[in-house]
């Protein structure tokens, strides 16, 4: 399950990694917490109209990427807040679609290398997905009335945060990365120079991919949260 805070935000992040584990078997989920309704540079713009073409365009990426199904939550764009309310829509998410692994924006990088700024609901939807995962999804007792519900507890293992400045894993993308960038064009309301985005994109997967040894590469940080049997008594040993 891929939890991200507008449509875009996880094909810019991760969508050569989903597409890579989805071609090998896994089902992928996306999660997106708003409709992004002001990522337009007109003031005058309908917001409603804005965030149903954004939800258009990221189901049409979400095709391309072989996402099973999209999610949209429709909080609100630009004042996204990691609280209880966003926190039970994700366990909600989270326990009906029970992922092994959440893929999530990292919410500990506020200022990038070089000066960029981590957009605030980038930060908040991080923060969320993460304290979703742990411990709400996991405790039966979190959300009761999802429980009663028929939404059990469920354990995330695996936590990878992406768009991070402190990378402990890479994914070797060298046979999807073409999909990241034909997800991204899907997104034309918001990619006026898809040629030059995919420069880029190749630029940013190769210089990941140096560091494993690939043509490609999407680098995250890994937090694990559960080891099942087999793996303990590997390290173990």
């Amino acid at each position: 399950m891929v939890i991200a805070a507008h449509p875009d935000d996880a094909d810019f992040g991760p969508a050569a990694t989903a597409a890579r584990w989805i071609d090998a078997g896994s089902v992928g989920w996306l999660v997106c917490c708003t409709s992004g309704d002001q990522g337009g540079e007109d003031p005058d713009a309908d917001p409603l109209e804005l965030g149903q073409l954004r939800e258009r365009e990221q189901r049409a990426a979400a095709e391309i990427v072989g996402y099973a199904g999209v999610s949209f939550l429709h909080q609100p764009d630009g004042g996204l807040v990691n609280d209880l309310a966003l926190r039970e829509l994700l366990v909600r998410e989270i326990r009906t679609f029970r992922p092994d692994a959440v893929l999530a924006q990292d919410p500990e990088v506020v200022i990038y290398p070089g000066g960029g700024i981590n957009h605030t609901d980038h930060r908040a939807a991080g923060l969320a997905a993460i304290d979703a995962v742990y411990p709400a999804a996991r405790n039966p007792m979190a959300f009761p009335a999802l429980a009663r519900g028929g939404l059990a507890a469920h354990r995330v293992r695996r936590l990878y945060l992406f768009w991070t400045r402190a990378p402990t894993a890479w994914v070797d993308v060298s046979a999807t990365i073409g999909r990241k960038s034909a997800a991204l064009r899907a997104h034309a309301s918001q990619i006026h120079e898809p040629d030059k985005l995919d420069a880029r994109i190749a630029e940013w997967a190769a210089e990941d991919g140096a560091r494993i040894g690939t043509a490609a590469a999407e680098d995250f940080k890994v937090v694990v949260i559960d080891e099942d049997e087999e793996e303990a008594a590997t390290v173990e040993a």
